[in-house]
């Protein structure tokens, strides 16, 4: 029978953008722009407090995607608490393509973890970053948000992997949030079910070529990010995104969609002013660092 702790935990997770151009589904980077979150106990009943980044659509009881990841760590660790409550300061947009809803799953699946009086050893790292993949479906948003840094993930037979690669100090990020979002699922029912070969083979290269270009080698980054695989085939719901990409590599920037969009991430110098300066009117610009922490209680 698990123990739950006295008192309140809290936990920090980061942002991230995923498929960083060709690496659709398998890489992804955590960003220095993190949701806080707080839960604790109670004898009866769940509270659930959200403010900050979609704090108007997100709701307060069991279908809460926290909630519904911290029920989960607590049914893989042997047993349920006899109340909740759950309090989340985000700051992550939401249905941007900066990886919300992964930071949520790896916020409950922590979170509880450290309500439980040893739940480092009923509940490892792997089968706690397992259970997050499996309630997200894929693993290229919930490996960074759960580990921190560049991390290379999928899925092997019956389980799922993530290997963190180093990042080069040179390399810093800017995102461009635009005022509406996109539904992931929405940007996924546009990409076509078979691509040609070619393109196939094109981006197996540059997918290759972005690990060496952020692991070491930044000056590769603007080949690195041509994609073939899914960002064109997205213009339809982002328009000015696809606009806003094109732009910025025309003028040598290794600019991609983030996620599946709509937000852009460039990626840039130590110098970022005139980066920042083109941000559209209305877009909110973020100047951020990778962040090599992941998910830590606090």
């Amino acid at each position: 029978m698990a123990t739950f702790v006295d008192g309140p935990v809290r936990v920090s997770v980061p942002a991230t953008s995923a498929n960083l151009g060709p690496g659709f589904d398998s890489l992804g980077l955590a960003l220095s722009l993190r949701d806080e979150l707080e839960a604790e106990v109670l004898p009866d009943g769940l509270v659930v407090d959200v403010a900050g980044a979609g704090a108007d659509g997100v709701p307060r009881d069991e279908s809460h995607l926290v909630v519904r990841a911290m029920r989960a760590a607590f049914d893989l660790m042997g047993e349920q608490p006899p109340g909740l409550r759950l309090s989340c300061r985000n700051v992550i947009p939401h249905a941007r393509g900066l990886g919300s809803s992964s930071a949520a799953i790896v916020a409950g699946v922590v979170l509880a973890r450290g309500l439980v009086a040893g739940g480092q050893l009923l509940a490892s790292d792997e089968a706690l970053f397992d259970l997050a993949a499996d309630l997200e479906g894929h693993p290229d948003n919930v490996a960074p948000a759960f580990y921190g840094g560049f991390v290379i993930s999928g899925r092997e037979a019956d389980r799922w992997y993530a290997v963190r690669a180093g990042v080069d100090p040179r390399i810093t990020a800017v995102v461009f949030v635009p005022p509406d979002g996109v539904e992931t699922a929405v940007a996924r029912g546009l990409l076509p079910g078979v691509v040609p070969h070619a393109d196939a083979a094109a981006n197996a290269g540059r997918a290759a070529l972005l690990v060496a270009a952020i692991t070491g080698q930044p000056e590769h980054l603007l080949a690195a990010t041509r994609d073939w695989l899914h960002q064109d085939q997205r213009e339809p719901a982002m328009p000015r995104t696809l606009e806003l990409v094109r732009a910025l590599r025309a003028d040598g920037v290794p600019a991609v969609v983030s996620g599946a969009g709509p937000t852009v991430l460039a990626f840039g110098s130590a110098d970022t002013a005139d980066l920042l300066a083109r941000c559209p009117q209305g877009w909110t610009p973020y100047e951020l660092s990778v962040d090599v922490e992941g998910a830590r209680l606090t």
